[in-house]
C-alpha cells in the first residue's frame, strides 16, 4: 500500500479516506500559523510575548513527556524526573518573565548559528567528493559570520531570532494549507 499524503500530523492511506486530520483542522493549524508569523513579525512586545509563550508551551509539555518517560524507563526515572521539573520550572519562568526568556533565546541563537556553522564546515570538507558540497561549506561560512554579527549585539540577534520564528511560522502555515487542500482532494478522489 502507499500513502497519498503524509506530514506532521498523519498520514492518510490509500484505502481509508478517514484516517488522519480533517481537512478543515488542517486548515485552521495552517492560518493560526500564518497569524502567529504576522504576529511575531511586527517587531513589538506582543512579538517577545508571543515567542516567550511558545517556549513555555514547548517545555511544559516537555515536561509532560519526561513525566510519560519516567515510567517507561525505570533505570532512568530519577533523570527523567529532573529534567521534567526542569522543563516545567523553564516553561513557567518563560510565562512569567517573557522579556528576559526572549533575551537569552537571542543569545543563545547566535551560539547556535556559530555551532551550526561550525559544523556545516567540517560537514563539507567531509563531502568533498558529492556533488555541490562547496554549498555546505558557503552556507556554514555565512552562519558563523551571522553569527559573530548577531552576538556583538544582542539587538541584532533578538532581530534576527524573531525573523527566523516569525519566517519560519509563515513557512509552516503556507505548506500545512496546501497539504490540507491535497489531502481533501486526495480523499475526494477515494470516495469517488
Amino acid at each position: 500500500m502507499t500513502a497519498i499524503g503524509v506530514d506532521t500530523y498523519g498520514v492518510v492511506p490509500d484505502d481509508d479516506p478517514d484516517v488522519g486530520l480533517p481537512f478543515w483542522l488542517m486548515l485552521c493549524v495552517g492560518i493560526a500559523w500564518i497569524l502567529l508569523s504576522f504576529l511575531l513579525l511586527q517587531f513589538t512586545w506582543r512579538s517577545i510575548t508571543a515567542l516567550s509563550a511558545l517556549v513555555g508551551i514547548v517545555l511544559i509539555v516537555a515536561a509532560v513527556s519526561e513525566g510519560f518517560e519516567m515510567f517507561m524507563a525505570p533505570g532512568w526515572k530519577w533523570a527523567h524526573a529532573l529534567m521534567g521539573i526542569l522543563f516545567l520550572l523553564g516553561g513557567i519562568w518563560a510565562f512569567a518573565y517573557p522579556g528576559q526568556t526572549f533575551g537569552t533565546l537571542a543569545i543563545l541563537f547566535g551560539w547556535y548559528l556559530i555551532f551550526k556553522g561550525t559544523m556545516d564546515i567540517v560537514l563539507a570538507f567531509m563531502m568533498r567528493g558529492f556533488p555541490l558540497w562547496w554549498m555546505r561549506l558557503i552556507s556554514g561560512f555565512i552562519e558563523i559570520g551571522l553569527a559573530f554579527w548577531v552576538v556583538g549585539y544582542p539587538g541584532r540577534s533578538a532581530s534576527l531570532l524573531v525573523l527566523w520564528v516569525g519566517f519560519g511560522a509563515l513557512m509552516r502555515g503556507i505548506v500545512t494549507i496546501v497539504l490540507a487542500f491535497h489531502v481533501r482532494s486526495a480523499r475526494k478522489a477515494l470516495v469517488a
